[in-house]
C-alpha cells in the first residue's frame, strides 16, 4: 500500500515540478508562515510551546523522511534510530565538556555517518524487506543503548546542560522553539535544494525505476546511499536539539511508535512534496497531544493514549489511501487548481 502511495507520489512530483518558477500565493504563503512561525511563540503558553517544540522537531525528521520515501521511494520504519544518535551525540559530547554549539553540529555528523555505515548492507534490499530491516535496525540501536553503561544504560544519560549560542543561554521553552523551528527552515530550505537539482531529478528516476534510472546513467547505489545519510542527518539534528531541550534521554524515549508516526506524517501531508510532510507533522503532532489529553481523562486505562494512536494512525492511512491518496498538500493544490481554471 504504502509502495503504491510512494509510486504515485513521486510521479505526480515530477510532473507537478514542470514549471521551475513558483506563482505569486506560494511566495504569500510562505511568507505569511514565517511570520506566523516567528509570532506563536509569544503568544502560546508553557504546555502548548513545549508541542510547539516537539511539532518543529518532528516536521525536521518528517522532511528527510519525506526525501527517503516521497522522492527517492525507500521506505524506512526506523528514522527514530537515527535520531536517538542524535540525541545520545549531543548529550554525552555536553555532559563530558564539549561546547553546545559543537556537540549539537557532531549530532547530524554522528547519525550521518551511522547511516553510511548501516546503509551500505541494508540498501541492497527493496520495498517490505527494507522496511523490515530498518525497524530491526531500531530495536537493535535501542537495545544497544539500553545496555550500554557509558550512556547511562536503561536509567538514561541524565545532567545534559543547556543549550548555549554565541554566549547566550537557552532556558526558557521560548527560546527553544526558535531553535527548533530555525533548524526546521534550514531543513526545508536544503530539502528544496536538493529536490530542484540534478541529484534531485536523479532521486525521482530512481523511485519510478530503479532498472530504467541505472539505464540513464543514474548512480542508483550511490544515490540511495546519499539520500538515505541526508534523512538521517536530519533526525540527528533534531535529535540533538531535543537533547538539550528536555536534558534527558533514555532509551524510552525513542519507541519504535515514534518511527511509525514519522512515516504516518510524510504520507498524509503528501508523500513527493517537502511541504507536506511539514503539514503532515503539524497535523499528526496535534493530534497526538490530543489523545494524550484523552487518554488521561478520569477513568480512562493508563495505556489509553498509546492504543488511541496506534487506532487512530491506521485509520488515518486508510482515509488518506481511500480519499486522499497523493497526501492533504498535493489534493489541495488540485483542488485549488481547478477552482482557478475557466
Amino acid at each position: 500500500m504504502i509502495q503504491d502511495r510512494i509510486r504515485t507520489g513521486t510521479e505526480e512530483s515530477v510532473n507537478s515540478r514542470a514549471a521551475v518558477r513558483k506563482p505569486p500565493l506560494a511566495h504569500i504563503t510562505t511568507a505569511l508562515l514565517a511570520v506566523v512561525s516567528l509570532v506563536l511563540p509569544m503568544v502560546l503558553d508553557g504546555s502548548q510551546l513545549s508541542v510547539y517544540v516537539l511539532l518543529g522537531l518532528a516536521g525536521t525528521v518528517a522532511v528527510g523522511l519525506s526525501l527517503l520515501m516521497g522522492y527517492a521511494g525507500q521506505v524506512s520504519l526506523g528514522q527514530a534510530s537515527f535520531y536517538a544518535v542524535g540525541a545520545y551525540t549531543a548529550g554525552l559530547l555536553s555532559v563530558h565538556g564539549v561546547p553546545p554549539l559543537l556537540a549539537l553540529a557532531a549530532a547530524p555528523c554522528a547519525a550521518g555517518l551511522f547511516a553510511v555505515i548501516v546503509g551500505v548492507p541494508l540498501l541492497r534490499l527493496r520495498g517490505h524487506h527494507l522496511a523490515f530491516a530498518t525497524l530491526a535496525l531500531q530495536l537493535i540501536t535501542v537495545s544497544l543503548v539500553g545496555e550500554a553503561e557509558w550512556a547511562g544504560g536503561a536509567i538514561g544519560l541524565q545532567g545534559i546542560p543547556d543549550m548555549s549560542l554565541f554566549g547566550f543561554t537557552l532556558t526558557e521553552d521560548i527560546h527553544y522553539a526558535y531553535l527548533a523551528w530555525a533548524v526546521l527552515a534550514v531543513t526545508v530550505v536544503l530539502a528544496r535544494n536538493i529536490v530542484n537539482s540534478r541529484s534531485g531529478r536523479g532521486l525521482r528516476a530512481l523511485a519510478t525505476s530503479e532498472t530504467a534510472a541505472s539505464a540513464s546513467g543514474v548512480p542508483v547505489g550511490r544515490y540511495k546511499l546519499t539520500v538515505f545519510t541526508q534523512a538521517a542527518a536530519f533526525a540527528g539534528l533534531a535529535g540533538g536539539v531535543y537533547a538539550f531541550y528536555v536534558g534527558y534521554v533514555a532509551p524510552g524515549s525513542f519507541p519504535v511508535l515514534l518511527s511509525i508516526t514519522y512515516v504516518v506524517m510524510v504520507v498524509v501531508g503528501g508523500l513527493g512534496t517537502v511541504w507536506g510532510a511539514v503539514v503532515g507533522a503539524t497535523a499528526i503532532t496535534l493530534l497526538v497531544q490530543l489523545l494524550n489529553e484523552l487518554g488521561t481523562w478520569p477513568g480512562m486505562p493508563d495505556f489509553a493514549p498509546t492504543v488511541l494512536s496506534y487506532a487512530v494512525y491506521a485509520i488515518l492511512l486508510i482515509a488518506a489511501v481511500l480519499f486522499a491518496p497523493r497526501g492533504l498538500v498535493p489534493t489541495l493544490q488540485d483542488a485549488w487548481r481547478r477552482r482557478r481554471q475557466p
